[in-house]
């Protein structure tokens, strides 16, 4: 059989193949989107500051991470990580510790005096910021950045928001926070305590401010309707841990009831426990395997003790007795009440079924239009149907994070920007999110995620000590190398020594390489080897 009757039926163009004049298909170097880079609420080049810190070079790490998110030591902390659930790695080992290494760059700034580095010529305009949680001031630190003068008006006596009184400091530690947010203040920033707006409308006007950021987080506890004679020792969530982070006096008694089961129903018991209850015990509604908290949380208070009464809601409340019925999952996955009935006895019982915002000041303000639990309904712009007022984090109808709060501020800072100039604002457009089924991983090696300490057990109930450890700089180094650079050329040279017909240029560092396509072929050599994907197969007829 000869060479012409062995290719009649194989599609080239699927398979690469072509030789000199009949080439087929053309490789083209091409930026894909990492998978990371897409799951960051906050919409931070993870990647990029990644690379960064391969090189050692930490303090343009820093700087690079912080162009998207002001505050790596509080989010290398508290994020949830999405990032990671959707690395790559994962299909290899295990996912890359984004979140050690950025908290190990956030902690390093602190411990070198880095300050962020940006180039704005001012714009003369001044905006308003109510709220000084993490979306207040993500906007605040961008609209800085961008050129503006920004006042941040704060209800409370301390700026942070829920990250400082609805995260215990087991997880965040209180000097790191506080330090996080001077450096705003250092960039210009100015933060007004303990002042609560309730006419919005004249407060822009009397402080001559030319655009509004309502930013106001959930500190209002939601409702629930329990029958009871005489409900003694009952506390909301938000309240509870207010009281333990302001140093107030609490008598929650020996056992203390938690109703919830999401992550602050587990703070909640986590931290009853180091104030000195013998017993936490958690009442949800749904199972583990359906419950709102995420899994380490729930794994965590375990550890430390708490009991979770899964499967179970209160039905009756009488003084200290409660009475809860048994549930079911459907075949959906939905809880249903049995009809059985069970007897709890507790000395105190906290709420923790979800929190709400405050929006009654915004009722003043003709023409704001509101939504489900008072949050208010923007445009993609992020402003309200008010010109010039613009709301975000858990003011808007959205999931609740602190990494999505301080997205919100960057995305919000970006179209008052635009506004105040009298533009509006364009993201850029996305590369396609190249999966881990388009990588080419020719040098595979096992190497585990760096394991990050622990407080011990014996020691958490002493205090609030924060119990994650960092990791070293000989460890973040480590972890950063982990990282596959999916989607992006890193210049490991494998298109360039696989090329057959030395049509592959090497441009030097930081350049990447180019084509002399009067000798490629089109055999896909490059390709294949390409262990990131970032060269991609083009039909040849597509540059015709």
């Amino acid at each position: 059989m000869n060479i012409k009757d062995m290719t009649a039926n194989l599609d080239l163009t699927k398979h690469g193949i072509g030789t000199g004049a009949h080439r087929l298909r053309r490789p083209v170097y091409k930026d894909f989107l990492p998978p990371c880079n897409q799951g960051c609420p906050a919409g931070e080049d993870i990647q990029a500051w990644l690379d960064l810190s391969q090189a050692g070079e930490y303090e343009a790490a820093w700087q690079k991470l912080l162009e998207n998110n002001p505050f790596p030591a509080i989010h290398g902390r508290v994020c949830y990580h999405p990032c990671e659930t959707a690395c790559n790695r994962a299909h290899t080992d295990e996912e890359v510790s984004i979140h050690a290494v950025e908290r190990f760059l956030g902690d390093l700034a602190m411990e070198k005096g880095w300050v962020p580095k940006y180039d704005a010529k001012p714009s003369g305009k001044n905006v308003l910021v109510i709220g000084g949680g993490p979306s207040g001031l993500s906007a605040a630190y961008h609209l800085t950045r961008l050129g503006h003068n920004v006042e941040i008006h704060e209800a409370g006596p301390i700026a942070g928001g829920m990250i400082h009184f609805g995260i215990p400091a087991y997880r965040m530690p209180r000097d790191e926070l506080q330090r996080e947010i001077k450096r705003v203040e250092d960039m210009g920033v100015k933060i007004v305590l303990n002042h609560r707006v309730e006419d919005l409308m004249a407060e822009k006007a009397e402080g001559s401010f030319d655009a509004v950021f309502v930013a106001v987080g959930a500190h209002i506890s939601k409702n629930v309707e329990i029958p009871s004679r005489d409900a003694r020792g009952m506390m909301d969530a938000v309240s509870f841990l207010k009281s333990v982070e302001s140093g107030e006096p609490l008598k929650i008694g020996r056992k203390v009831a938690i109703y919830g089961g999401g992550n602050t129903a587990m703070d909640v018991a986590r931290t009853a426990k180091r104030m000195g209850a013998e017993e936490a015990v958690i009442i949800y509604r749904r199972d583990r395997d359906n419950m709102a908290a995420h899994d380490f949380e729930a794994e965590e208070a375990l550890e430390e003790g708490v009991k979770i009464n899964w499967l179970r809601t209160i039905k009756m409340i009488d003084e200290t007795t409660y009475s809860v019925e048994v549930m079911e999952l459907d075949k959906d996955g939905r809880p249903q009440p049995t009809g059985e009935i069970e007897t709890l006895e507790a000395d105190s019982l906290i709420m923790a079924v979800g929190q709400e915002t405050d929006t009654n000041f915004l009722e003043k303000v003709e023409g704001i239009e509101f939504g489900k639990g008072g949050t208010v309904i923007v445009g993609g712009n992020m402003m309200t149907s008010i010109d010039g007022v613009f709301a975000g984090g858990d003011m808007v109808p959205t999931d609740r994070s602190v990494t999505i709060a301080t997205g919100h501020g960057k995305k919000a800072a970006r179209n008052i920007d635009a506004w105040l100039r009298g533009g509006s604002y364009h993201a850029p457009e996305k590369h396609d999110v190249v999966g881990h089924e388009k990588l080419h991983l020719w040098y595979r090696t096992l190497a585990p995620q760096v394991e990050q300490g622990t407080l011990p057990l014996a020691e958490r109930m002493g205090g609030f000590e924060e119990i994650l450890h960092g990791i070293s700089e000989k460890e973040a180094l480590f972890e950063a190398k982990r990282c596959l650079s999916c989607g992006n050329c890193f210049e490991c040279d494998g298109c360039l020594g696989s090329c057959p017909e030395d049509a592959i240029i090497k441009l030097g560092k930081g350049n990447r390489y180019r084509y002399d396509y009067d000798k490629c072929t089109g055999c896909a050599a490059c390709f294949d080897q390409c262990p990131c994907h970032a060269i991609e197969m083009y039909d040849e007829t597509s540059f015709k």
